[in-house]
């Protein structure tokens, strides 16, 4: 039961990913118009730099660990054929 519920969160697919990078940008934005709000002038409009620029980093670490996992499912299936 533990295991069908733990595969919900995993990425599986490019879609996927750019469904929770845009859900990480909504978010971010919205917490960066907060900081923009209490923080009026530069020290603002420097953490709502922040707060976009950690979904960037986010979402090219996501998309990079789709693109490696794809590729040690190659591997493994490769050397699994190699066996037999």
């Amino acid at each position: 039961m533990l295991r069908k519920l733990g595969r919900l969160f995993v990425i599986k697919t490019r879609f996927e990913a750019f469904l929770i990078i845009y859900a990480l940008a909504l978010g971010s934005s919205a917490r960066g118009m907060v900081y923009l709000h209490e923080y009026p002038g530069f020290g603002g409009k420097l953490l709502f730099l922040a707060t976009t620029g950690a979904v960037f980093l986010a979402g090219a670490k996501i998309l990079d660990c789709l693109k490696l996992e794809k590729e040690v499912a190659s591997l493994r299936e490769a050397r699994v054929d190699t066996r037999d």
